[in-house]
């Protein structure tokens, strides 16, 4: 066997930096197809070797782990936006923030809230009539904006501030869009696009500085304050155990990881119900027969296996998360090859999701796919929209209950019909958004 995995020659200095950027899912499924568990490719002068061996994914995020670690390739706008919080640091101070967020994502703590997420997702819809047209991004974002704020930092903002944040979400994601300029020049040299991100981490942070003043006067203490994520935050600054620089990076990863992915999830669900009404039926006969009239709360989310299926197929088929990267802190062997210490590893949910190995019929939307006795069939790491190991997100457990109640709530009196073209493109940034503005319009059930 060679000892260098197979994979694409790719360009001089770009090496297949501008395929990739072109279109990253394309590229995914490409190397997938051609080359099953294990690829090699050169993302400029970065050697990158993708992995779609489950097990070798497995090895990555859970039970080597600690022979892996977070890449810097991004280089510094990330660290600038994001800092030292959950998702990007490591080591005793990864470990010490991860003890410090537990209780505010516990389940028990979660079940409670419940009827707050509802409300939200409530007063979202509390405007609309059937015929309207809606932005089921724009409301399914601006739904998991105020659930974040409310449940994990206590507040809750004028739509005058909300649009404020959402305003620069655009430039934030522009940022982070695949450029094979980007991946070829060195990190001190300037980009375009530079001054539009700097603005708009500048307005975020000038929103969280007014947050934080809010919340300052109502602590308590950790045996009668609140457990809002922001609110564990303060009280440990006030006992000398949290810095303002690393209090800043928490909310500000909170802030932003903490809705996308789930207002994404959101956003494909009710494309992908519109699109296939016969599981759209059978979700809303789900709902009659579970929640009926009464207001969807926790005592129903236990109930609704069908829906937890849907959204399960939703984040197969379009994972906001459509790739992980790693870097090997040592040489190691995956998949049958050697992989030198300094590797880049892409570990992508997109290629591995639609994976025809590991699915039939790949493409399709089938929610059956997730009843027990068929799931249990696939390799463990088939399927990872959360990561995995001690870096799962932390926030898997609210996405989920999120994401049941407000599809939940929304589907108990209205049908979404999607206006736009299909099949969708999709925009590559830290996460996968649709290119085009998702406009549907409003039924009455």
């Amino acid at each position: 066997m060679s000892r260098t995995p197979p994979g694409p020659k790719g360009e001089p200095l770009f090496g297949s930096s501008r395929t990739y950027a072109k279109n990253p899912f394309r590229f995914i499924s490409a190397l997938e197809r051609a080359y099953g568990d294990v690829a090699r490719f050169d993302m400029g002068p970065m050697d990158t070797v993708m992995l779609c061996d489950p097990t070798a994914i497995e090895r990555v995020l859970v039970s080597e782990s600690d022979r892996f670690r977070k890449p810097d390739f991004q280089g510094d706008a990330l660290g600038d936006l994001l800092g030292d919080g959950l998702l990007l640091s490591e080591g005793e101070t990864w470990e010490r923030q991860r003890r410090l967020a537990n209780p505010a994502f516990s389940m028990a703590r979660l079940s409670g809230m419940a009827g707050r997420i509802t409300g939200h997702a409530e007063d979202r819809i509390a405007d609309w009539s059937a015929g309207d047209v809606v932005n089921a991004e724009q409301a399914m974002t601006r739904t998991t904006l105020d659930v974040i704020l409310d449940l994990m930092m206590g507040v809750e903002l004028s739509e005058e501030r909300v649009r404020t944040i959402e305003e620069q979400l655009m430039p934030l994601g522009q940022r982070f869009e695949p450029n094979p300029l980007r991946f070829a020049a060195p990190e001190w040299m300037p980009m375009p696009d530079d001054a539009a991100f700097d603005t708009a981490v500048e307005t975020l942070d000038e929103v969280l500085d007014d947050i934080i003043a809010v919340r300052e006067d109502a602590l308590g203490t950790d045996e009668d304050g609140p457990m809002d994520f922001l609110s564990v935050l303060l009280r440990a600054r006030d006992d000398g155990k949290q810095s303002p620089d690393q209090l800043r990076d928490e909310m500000m990863t909170m802030l932003l990881a903490g809705h996308d992915t789930t207002a994404l999830t959101l956003t494909y669900t009710w494309f992908l119900l519109s699109e296939h009404p016969e599981a759209e039926r059978r979700v809303h006969e789900e709902l009659d027969d579970v929640v009926g009239d009464e207001r969807p709360g926790m005592e129903h989310v236990r109930e609704l296996d069908y829906l937890e299926w849907v959204i399960q197929e939703s984040m197969r088929l379009y994972p906001p998360v459509y790739t992980i990267f790693r870097e090997s802190t040592e040489a190691v062997e995956l998949s049958g090859y050697p992989v030198d210490a300094g590797t880049t590893l892409m570990l992508p949910q997109w290629g591995v999701h639609r994976s025809a190995r590991f699915y039939d019929d790949p493409e399709a939307f089938d929610p059956e796919r997730w009843r027990p006795e068929r799931a249990s069939e696939r390799p463990r790491f088939a399927y990872f929209p959360f990561g995995g190991g001690p870096r799962h997100c932390i926030g898997k457990h609210l996405a989920m209950l999120e994401a049941q109640l407000i599809v939940a709530t929304v589907a108990q009196r209205y049908r979404l019909e999607f206006l736009g073209e299909t099949p969708l493109e999709l925009l590559p940034s830290l996460t996968a958004h649709p290119r085009q503005e998702m406009s549907m319009r409003v039924a009455e059930r």
